[in-house]
């Protein structure tokens, strides 16, 4: 688990192929790995990696099929920046949101606009995530926790603060660029109870009033 607050920035030193999977080495000089043992969990990039081996200032993770199939990773080349951080303690202090680093959908950046000191960006999502996204509500994008300020369709608006722009890789956004989405988890979750037992001959107890009456919606 994760909270979307980014604790570095790393690069990726090697992707190696492993048969019909890959193994990715990820330099980072800046986060601290003293900590950290084999089997542990780190977020990179928004992916929930986990480490299967390990130097002073580097991990090693293997990528699977799956996450090479849901995630950006298929874009990456060596050297590509990538945002870091280790899974949250029972004592971390709580700054961003739930953060699962299990990635809903690959979107794409489709404008960058300043904005005083700011910067605002649109994200493309696919149809099927769009459902998920609502105004002031959180999302992650690359491992980052941030705030999604409007929503026109599937295509949603972020304004970055210029301490985001520094301690992660959107700096580095252009138009085109594919980043990974997981949406809010409670949006998830919310679906499933809207979803679940609910044959044609019985209606679900689970209703929108419901779970506004238990303050689950604003």
């Amino acid at each position: 688990m994760f909270t979307g607050i980014i604790e570095a920035v790393g690069n990726i030193s090697a992707i190696t192929s492993k048969g019909s999977d890959f193994e990715v080495s990820v330099n980072c000089d800046t986060l601290d790995l003293a900590d950290v043992k084999i089997g542990d969990s780190i977020a990179t990039n928004g992916i929930c990696l986990t480490v299967v081996k390990l130097t002073d200032n580097s991990y090693i993770a293997d990528l699977s099929i799956e996450t090479l199939s849901r995630t950006a990773f298929n874009y990456y080349k060596v050297g590509q920046a990538v945002n870091l951080e280790k899974a949250m303690l029972p004592t971390t202090r709580f700054g961003g949101h739930i953060v699962s680093g299990h990635v809903d959908a690959v979107a794409e950046v489709i404008e960058c606009r300043t904005s005083g000191r700011a910067i605002d960006i649109w994200v493309r999502v696919p149809s099927q995530i769009e459902k998920y996204l609502s105004e002031k509500g959180s999302v992650t994008v690359d491992g980052v926790s941030l705030t999604v300020n409007a929503v026109r369709g599937n295509e949603f608006k972020l304004t970055i603060v210029p301490h985001t722009v520094v301690e992660t890789t959107i700096a580095d956004f252009k138009v085109g660029n594919k980043i990974n989405i997981e949406v809010d988890i409670l949006a998830r979750y919310i679906e499933r109870l809207l979803l679940v037992d609910k044959p044609e001959d019985k209606q679900s107890k689970i209703s929108m009033d419901l779970l506004e009456r238990n303050g689950f919606l604003l």
